[in-house]
Formats: C-alpha cells, sequence, structure tokens
C-alpha cells in the first residue's frame, strides 16, 4: 500500500564496486571483567571495579531498501561512503539470497563499532554508533520521486513499504533477544529503528516493521490499548489549549521519552519530523505529522508504562492516573 510522505528520503547506501562478498564472522565476547591480554613482563591483578558500564545501550532496526546480495556487499566491503552493521537478517524470495533458509549473518563483532546510526541522539547520548548495535534488515520499500506540484502545495514523494518476511522477523525477535540478555542496559525503550534517532533522513525500518509483535515478544516497547483510552477520553474532554501549546508540549513528552529534539527551540517543521517518526513507530497506519489526541494519547501511555515518574510534569495527565502509575 503506497505511502504518501515529503522529507523523508529513503536510505541511500553508498554502492561498492562489484566483487565477490565475503562474510566475517566473530564470535561475540562475554561481559563481566577479565584479563584482556598476557604478559611475561609484568603479572596482572583482576579487581573489578563498580565503576563501569557497558558499551552498548542501545539496539537499532533499519531496513536496508535493497536485495541481500547488494546489502551484504555495501555493508562488508570499502567504499567512498562505508556503512556497516553487526548484523544481516535476509528474506526468503530474494532471488540474490544463496540459501534456501534464512541465517543469522554477522558482520561485525558486538564490541567493536559498526557504522550504521549516523549523526544520531536518543534520550542524554549522541553518536549512537559509539553506544549500540544495528541490525540490518533485508526489505525492499523505495519511494518515488516528487511529482511535479501544483502552485502553492508541496510536492510529495510517495513510498511503498512491502511487508516483512514472517519468518525473518522471528529471526529478528530470536537474535533481539540474545543480544539483550547479554546486555541488560537496554531497556524496552531503547529499542529503536534508524528512524527514531535521526528522523531528519531516515525513516527506517518503516511503517509495515511489526514493532507490537516485537513488544509482545520481549523486544522493545509498546502501549497498554486500555491506557490509552483513558488518556484519551481525557484529552477529548479538555479543549482549551491553543495548538502551539499542544504542539510544544508534545515536543516536551517526546523529549523524555528518549527523541533528540529540543523543545525549547525546535521549529514547527521540526516538531512534525520528530512526530511523524513517534507515528512510524508506534501508529503507524496514520503518518502526518500532526500533534492529534490519539498521537498524544499514545505517548503518555508510553511515558505512564516507562516513565511514571515523569507524568507528574503534565497538567494534561488527570491526578488519578499519577496516582496509579507511580504505585
Amino acid at each position: 500500500m503506497p505511502v504518501s510522505i515529503s522529507m523523508f528520503p529513503l536510505k541511500r547506501f553508498a554502492m561498492a564496486a562489484a566483487m565477490s562478498a565475503a562474510v566475517f564472522s566473530s564470535g561475540c565476547g562475554t561481559t563481566g571483567v577479565g584479563i584482556n591480554h598476557q604478559s611475561d613482563d609484568y603479572k596482572i591483578e583482576v579487581v573489578e571495579s563498580k565503576n563501569a558500564s557497558e558499551r552498548v545501550r542501545f539496539l537499532v532496526m533499519h531496513f536496508t531498501a535493497i536485495d541481500f546480495d547488494t546489502s551484504l556487499r555495501v555493508l562488508t566491503q570499502p567504499s567512498s561512503s562505508p556503512v556497516s552493521s553487526h548484523y544481516l537478517i535476509p528474506e526468503h524470495n530474494d532471488p540474490s539470497y544463496p540459501h534456501d533458509d534464512l541465517r543469522v549473518y554477522q558482520l561485525v563483532d558486538e564490541h567493536r563499532r559498526a557504522w550504521h546510526a549516523g549523526p544520531s541522539w536518543w534520550e542524554d547520548r549522541s553518536q549512537l554508533n559509539d553506544h549500540s548495535i544495528g541490525i540490518e534488515i533485508v526489505n525492499q520499500s523505495y519511494c518515488r520521486p516528487p511529482t511535479e506540484s501544483t502552485p502553492g502545495i508541496e510536492a510529495e514523494q510517495v513510498c511503498f513499504f512491502p511487508e516483512f518476511d514472517p519468518e525473518q522477523i522471528d529471526l529478528v525477535i530470536a537474535l533481539s533477544k540474545d543480544i539483550l540478555a547479554r546486555y541488560p542496559d537496554i531497556t524496552p525503550t531503547r529499542v529503536v529503528g534508524h528512524g527514531d534517532i535521526i528522523p531528519h533522513y531516515k525513516i527506517d525500518p518503516g511503517p509495515k516493521f511489526p514493532w507490537q509483535k516485537l513488544a509482545e515478544a520481549g523486544v522493545g516497547a509498546w502501549y497498554d490499548d486500555e491506557t490509552v483510552k483513558r488518556h484519551l477520553d481525557f484529552l477529548n474532554g479538555n479543549t482549551t489549549s491553543d495548538r502551539e501549546s499542544v504542539r510544544r508540549r508534545f515536543a516536551h513528552w517526546l523529549n523524555d521519552y528518549g527523541y533528540g529534539i529540543n523543545p525549547e527551540e525546535s521549529s514547527e517543521e521540526e516538531i512534525s519530523l520528530y512526530t511523524r517518526a513517534f507515528q512510524y513507530h508506534f501508529r503507524p497506519w496514520k503518518v502526518d505529522g500532526e500533534v492529534d489526541n490519539q498521537t498524544r494519547a499514545i505517548l503518555l501511555a508510553l511515558l505512564e508504562k516507562y516513565f511514571p515518574n515523569k507524568l507528574s510534569n503534565y497538567s494534561e495527565v488527570p491526578a488519578g492516573a499519577i496516582a496509579a502509575a507511580n504505585n
């Protein structure tokens, strides 16, 4: 089903020179302190410090926008614009994929930095390549260039998002659960899409990615329908706020959840941009950048579920909801 959007170019991979792709598979290390090296020149005493944390704090999902063979070459071979990810997940019915069964391809060791996130931001961290594991998922979504615009109306590009392969998604879930078991700092709200952490340039993994299914399997965040309904009923009964105030407060809520928006200085365009990113993740059936009551209610439900201590700052939240969330 086509989705009409503006301002959101699909992921552009730099094409490497045609060559046979080699898969570099390496084992994943274990967490905890240990002897990193041996020396005949001195002895090493290991005393574990409590003042340390894991490098990995986030798990980032992507779609490739290209087929398996091209993805593998782009993600593993040198180019003028090199990119990589820790894992690549193929899909069925891809003529370029050489096997009958789907396999998880590891391209970068988890303890090394892969180049997949770009100039990104989530919570209090920027440059998420330093703090994350990236999973590229083969899915050939694409956008057509904008058609000639009507005077006074901004031209839009039309994007096509094919469904993800169910067996492919099962692999993503299994791999992600293994990653989460190794890195407890990756909390549900730290499982994000590329479009969440850099919405100015990216929209992947797109509106067809089954975030709810992942969350039901224990990977990532999702809201409770009854909580959304409660907040929506309350918001529908309170119509005194003007549009600018509503949008500015919503930018604060987005920032509280983790999005890298500056609530005080963001422009109208930026608020729409981040709202679209949020909708791609949590309300993919209607992505329009508008801060309507349903979008607000979904974000309030997520904040109540994962950051209940922040609700007391919101005048839109009834006192009963704040008390219940903090109990």
